[in-house]
């Protein structure tokens, strides 16, 4: 159920900036399926059209030192959480001027300076990861809290209850944000799971669990914020799982014949995270239809912006083959 008020806590120039964000992510992952698609770009990728307030939503509510990990499809989170799409394009084009200076590609970008502890090609392999670092923080007294992004497919792996197990017997700073976007890979989660939602595992490890509303960018903000505040002030971690969906296949080579064009239609049609958004800051009279336009717009430039400052950046030279390769 989509909530039906506004957060009164937001200014309307943080909602606009959520909005245009929103087009931020939406408007990079099209452009990159765009040029796979014609060849320009090698490699695989994973896109998160259509799950755009998972990532805006829950990264809002961090503070600067606040870490995140995530996962194969994480353009969306580390948009969200401050990077440079810029930087991020050139790494898709594998130029010096990437995030891995063109040698990560789409499911390796991180951003440390900006809490982002990386894309991850390992399905809940940041899991762990995001464990780790909340231990760290634990245990030097640092006060940071840590959200890991993870799928429903990655909720079925060791790593996914070795980690929760372990967070909740030490407490630790994390919070645990299942994206369950109805399928993994080309199998649906109904398939995969004998449980109606993946959110009730909570209850396993003796932490709370939140299903919510994936799509509904208030109700992402209102359930991390919880769990974040929980996390800092000692109580453990939270395992909160948010519905959404997919509009793209897995990967770029996903002819999606596993679904009907009917549920996509009716996911595009009724629940489009962005449509949503727009609906409600037209009707608090927050802003215009053409001042949404041309928030709307700005993204789409600066997505315009960052493929030719990707075209235009040098590729990384043979005498860097062999640097940056082993930690």
């Amino acid at each position: 159920m989509i909530s039906k008020e506004i957060p009164a806590s937001l200014t309307t120039k943080q909602i606009l900036e959520l909005y245009h964000q929103m087009w931020l992510i939406r408007y990079f992952d099209e452009k990159v399926d765009e040029f796979f698609a014609r060849g320009a770009i090698h490699g695989t990728t994973h896109l998160c059209v259509g799950q755009e307030a998972t990532a805006a939503g829950a990264c809002f509510v961090l503070a600067e030192e606040d870490k995140i990990t995530s996962t194969h499809r994480g353009h969306g989170h580390c948009i969200a959480k401050g990077a440079d799409v810029n930087r991020m394009m050139a790494e898709l084009f594998a130029k010096e001027t990437g995030y891995c200076k063109g040698k990560g590609g789409s499911m390796h970008i991180a951003d440390v300076d900006r809490g982002n502890l990386g894309a991850n090609g390992i399905v809940g392999g940041g899991i762990p990861i995001a464990v780790g670092a909340a231990l760290t923080s634990k245990m030097k007294d640092l006060g940071y809290a840590v959200l890991c992004f993870f799928g429903d497919g990655a909720a079925n792996e060791g790593s996914f209850h070795e980690a929760l197990n372990l967070a909740s017997i030490w407490k630790l700073p994390v919070v645990f944000f299942c994206e369950n976007n109805q399928y993994g890979m080309s199998g649906p989660v109904k398939e995969m799971v004998n449980i109606e939602n993946i959110g009730d595992r909570a209850s396993s490890y003796g932490i709370p669990g939140r299903i919510i509303e994936g799509n509904d960018l208030f109700a992402v903000m209102e359930a991390t914020g919880e769990a974040v505040e929980r996390a800092k002030a000692g109580e453990g971690p939270t395992l909160i799982e948010a519905k959404t969906y997919r509009w793209k296949g897995h990967s770029k080579s996903d002819a999606k014949k596993y679904r009907t064009k009917e549920e996509e239609q009716y996911w595009r049609k009724e629940k489009d995270p962005i449509a949503l958004l727009a609906v409600r800051i037209i009707n608090d009279e927050l802003a215009t239809n053409d001042e949404l336009e041309a928030l709307q717009l700005q993204a789409k430039k600066q997505i315009e912006d960052a493929v030719e400052f990707a075209e235009k950046s040098p590729a990384p030279s043979l005498a860097t083959l062999e640097l940056d390769v082993y930690a």
